[in-house]
C-alpha cells in the first residue's frame, strides 16, 4: 500500500463569512497543492472540506496520514465522535443534530476507503506545511471576495 501524507487547513474571514481551504498531498517525491473557497461559510466547514478534497484525489487504497490543526476534525476520528454520531443517527451526545452532517458523511465515506491516521498539529507555529496550507486557504478567500 502506498504512503500518502496530507496537510490541510481551513480559514474564515468572519465566522460565518468568506472562507477558504488549502491542502497539500505528498506521495514519494511528488507534492500537490490544492485550494478553494466559499463566499458564505464557517471555519469548521472549510477544515472538513480541505480533508475531503484531498482524499478525493486518491485513486486507490492508500495508507494516509492527515495532519490538521483542527481539533474538530482530528478529534472527531481520534476520540470516536464520528462513530457515535453515526450510531446515534447523526445526533450528538446531548441529542442535538450533528452540524455539517453531509460533510461528515462524505468525509467518513472517504476515510473508510483508506488506512487513515489523523494527527493534530499546532496551528500558526513552525510547521512549514501547515503554514503553507494556511496561506493557500487565505489566498482562496481573496480570490472569492
Amino acid at each position: 500500500m502506498e504512503n500518502v501524507i496530507i496537510y490541510t487547513d481551513g480559514a474564515c474571514s468572519g465566522n460565518p463569512g468568506p472562507g477558504g481551504w488549502g491542502s497539500i498531498l505528498m506521495y514519494k517525491n511528488n507534492k500537490k497543492e490544492i485550494s478553494g473557497g466559499d463566499k458564505n461559510t464557517t471555519n469548521n466547514i472549510m477544515e472538513i472540506t480541505a480533508v475531503i478534497n484531498a482524499l478525493m484525489l486518491l485513486k486507490y487504497k492508500c495508507s494516509v496520514k492527515i495532519y490538521s490543526d483542527s481539533a474538530y476534525v482530528v478529534n472527531a476520528f481520534n476520540n470516536g465522535w464520528i462513530y457515535n454520531w453515526q450510531k446515534n443517527n447523526w445526533k450528538t451526545a446531548d441529542k442535538k443534530p450533528v452540524k455539517n452532517k453531509e460533510l461528515w458523511e462524505k468525509l467518513y465515506g472517504l476515510v473508510k476507503m483508506h488506512d487513515t491516521e489523523f494527527i493534530k498539529v499546532k496551528g500558526h507555529s513552525d510547521n512549514e506545511f501547515n503554514n503553507r496550507c494556511d496561506e493557500l486557504a487565505r489566498e482562496a478567500i481573496k480570490n472569492i471576495e
